[in-house]
């Protein structure tokens, strides 16, 4: 938490390097007290929420191709980097360099290696221990994005430290105590972030790799929107209110912020209205106005897009919102509304127009799940909708709320769409195929990489590239469970049950070219004009350092 006052402003998190574009770049901060920040003679004022204090600078008029060494000064004094760093200088470097495009990714980062404990047997963390590697490395090896897709806090799984310090924090009330073990407010959702992005590693890895983020269901609560029922039910808990706010405030002012490039910046109403708050008032309080923007976008996702697009050269990322936005009632279910998807249409046949290499589709459930999870996701959701109301329909829905069945596949005609989209592309129907079209996903505690094989004849490549956890742990029984889900006997007993209660096949094919992998892990997209490789790196148990246990050819240049 925001340590006593001192005589000058002190940096609590950050920097973080988020959105880079050939010419501009957005760097975040909090600090303990209204200042003013600076870096590279670029100014900003902090915004307040709940006496927390941030800043987001915009470095514009930078070159193409560049790579520019940068300070954080908090009212005139230099804040960053330490005065006896451990790692290289922290650095912008832009898209429009010579060699290859690196981009990192993964998803599922619980609190921080220094806040676990060991009889918890989480392996080391990734994340860190791909600081620690790359930190090594010639700059040229850096990635040139890092990619989280989604869990990057647990509200609802807290460390024993996390629990204590919000156990001295609470008073009596019932709603306090119906969430003992879980996160209630902004002010608590602070510290998630706090023990997650200060250690060292981490701290210079985010300074210097620029970031895109998006939620999954761990920051807000487990399962978040997964159905209707699910949605009643909560909704109705004294303390649900507060929850959804606090996390909605605390992602958009930790994660989606930094998102924004500059353009969508000035066209940002939230943002615009924060901007807007008096000079002469050195608080410069935004929490009413995140607060009515989280109710507005709890009760109406429509008023709010979580989805956006970074622009790579060659690469395109269309990140996707599969959480916030979905459509929950029964006989209509969509992973997204109607206007959401013809966005993301709009946005894939805009990158094909404009003639990318490599589409590239950001969500944190995975597209393409091994094939018996699949066939389960799609039993559960015909009965679901074939029996709503009465007692089979109330039987599906504990099955899907317990088994955690809300993946595409969960949602069949999203499930469809998606394909659609992604094969329309792939065949060439908009301009120039890219060479590769790939979905880049998280959420499951495995790592895989699945080609879509049917239908054929297709000008691009399409996969499935999961990679989870970042920092956590998956239970032996999930471990196996995954493992038979690839199964053929697995998939020809689930393909039965899904046909006798008449689910709709699905017209796609797809085929698993690697894993499942266990343990913490990262992977890396390495792009070069229409060449594309899958590297992935895990550590388990015991491991110092990460092990390369993956380098897989995605492209057919």
């Amino acid at each position: 938490m925001p340590p006593a006052d001192r005589s000058a402003p002190a940096l609590l998190l950050g920097p973080l390097l988020r959105h880079v574009d050939p010419v501009s770049a957005t760097l975040w901060v909090e600090v303990d007290r209204p200042c003013e920040v600076t870096v590279l003679d670029r100014r900003a004022r902090t915004f307040s929420v709940a006496g927390h204090h941030y800043a987001l600078v915009v470095v514009e008029d930078l070159e193409p191709g560049s790579v520019t060494p940068y300070e954080v000064h908090l009212d005139g004094t230099r804040v960053w980097p330490p005065e006896e760093p451990a790692f290289p200088p922290s650095r912008i470097r832009t898209p429009g360099g010579p060699g290859p495009f690196r981009l990192a990714f993964g998803s599922c980062r619980y609190a921080s290696p220094a806040t676990v404990e060991d009889s918890e047997g989480i392996p080391p963390d990734a994340l860190d221990l791909y600081a620690a590697r790359i930190a090594a490395q010639p700059q040229e090896r850096w990635p040139d994005a890092l990619v989280l897709l989604g869990d990057q806090v647990y509200a609802d799984e807290l460390t024993e430290r996390t629990r204590s310090l919000l156990h001295r924090r609470r008073d009596a009330r019932t709603e306090r105590r119906a969430l003992d073990d879980q996160v209630a407010d902004f002010e608590e959702y602070t510290r998630l972030y706090y023990e997650s992005w200060t250690d060292p590693q981490v701290r210079w890895l985010l300074s210097t790799i620029p970031s895109s983020m998006i939620f999954d269901d761990h920051e807000m609560i487990d399962d978040w929107n997964t159905s209707a029922a699910w949605r009643s039910e909560v909704s109705r808990e004294p303390w649900w209110q507060g929850r959804i706010t606090g996390g909605l405030v605390s992602y958009w002012v930790y994660q989606h912020l930094g998102n924004l490039s500059p353009r969508e910046l000035s066209e940002d109403a939230t943002w615009q209205a924060i901007q807007g708050l008096g000079d002469d008032d050195p608080i410069r309080d935004a929490e009413p106005l995140l607060r009515a923007m989280a109710e507005l976008a709890d009760a109406e996702p429509a008023t709010i897009r979580w989805s956006y697009v970074r622009h790579w050269g060659d690469a395109r990322l269309i990140m996707v919102d599969s959480r916030a936005g979905r459509v929950l009632e029964e006989q209509h279910r969509r992973m997204l509304d109607e206007d959401e998807f013809a966005w993301v249409e709009t946005a894939m046949r805009r990158a094909v127009d404009e003639g990318v290499e490599h589409l590239i589709v950001g969500t944190s459930l995975p597209w393409l799940l091994p094939h018996a999870i699949h066939n389960l996701e799609r039993w559960n959701e015909t009965l679901n909708v074939r029996h709503h109301g009465r007692l089979r329909g109330r039987l599906a829905e504990k099955v899907r709320q317990g088994a955690d069945l809300e993946h595409w596949a969960a949602f069949g005609h999203s499930f469809e769409r998606l394909g659609a989209a992604l094969t329309s592309v792939a065949r060439g129907e908009h301009g120039r195929a890219p060479a590769t079209a790939l979905v880049l996903s998280g959420d499951v505690h495995h790592a895989y990489a699945a080609e879509l094989v049917r239908p054929g004849a297709l000008e691009a490549r399409v996969h499935q590239l999961t990679v989870s956890p970042l920092h956590n742990q998956a239970p032996h029984p999930i471990r196996v469970g995954f493992r038979i889900g690839w199964s053929r006997a697995a998939r020809r007993w689930t393909e039965r049950l899904a046909r006798l209660v008449k689910a709709e096949p699905t017209a796609l094919e797809w085929e698993k070219r690697a894993g499942p992998f266990f343990g913490n892990q990262i992977g890396e997209l390495v792009l070069s004009g229409r060449e594309a490789r899958f590297l992935l790196s895990v550590s388990e148990l015991g491991d110092e350092q990460l092990r390369e246990v993956l380098d897989e050819p995605l492209s057919d240049a």
